[in-house]
């Protein structure tokens, strides 16, 4: 059985090791069963936002305020045990890759997997990557440790797997 890590190395301050099957417990995990069909309609959700909360602003502004209700919009934490037993799961990268602190904005980002193969991208293009790291609740054992899709989901039906390394380029001076 290979490693269940992946790296973040190359022209960095500071080299990463990462296990992924930590991430089930982050706060920061995306679900990717809904998470590409969503961001087609998060551009309506935010304009629908700022429009409610500048009709808030002006009702309060004009009527007043009433104290917040801690239960009110099901604001409970709440823990829903099934939905990480049967979830598939990613982790955007932006935090780690910005974590790595490359040494230049300008660089590469290469994805690098066991099989050989290697895929490039420029680095702003590699903020927006997500790692998928579980699928129905299992560890991608077979084809991981993780799986990038690019963040608009082109290739969500086919993304990219067996990625065991991420390596950051930067030009040459």
């Amino acid at each position: 059985m290979n490693e269940f890590v992946f790296f973040i190395e190359g022209d960095v301050n500071r080299s990463l090791t990462i296990d992924p099957t930590v991430w089930i417990f982050d706060e920061r995990k995306i679900d990717l069963t809904t998470y590409f069909d969503e961001l087609e309609t998060m551009d309506d959700e935010m304009t629908k936002y700022q429009k409610s909360i500048s009709a808030q602003w002006d009702k309060e502004r004009l009527e007043g305020s009433a104290p917040p209700n801690p239960n009110q919009n099901g604001n409970i934490i709440r823990f829903n045990k099934q939905k990480l037993i049967n979830g598939t799961f990613g982790m955007p990268l932006k935090s780690f890759l910005k974590n790595a602190d490359p040494i230049s904005d300008h660089a590469t980002l290469m994805i690098e997997t066991n099989h050989g193969q290697s895929y490039s991208c420029n680095l702003e293009e590699g903020y927006a990557l997500i790692a998928g790291f579980s699928k129905d609740g299992q560890p991608l054992k077979e084809t991981g440790p993780v799986h990038i899709y690019f963040g608009d989901g082109s290739n969500e039906q086919e993304p990219i797997t067996h990625v065991t390394r991420l390596v950051i380029k930067a030009p040459k001076a």
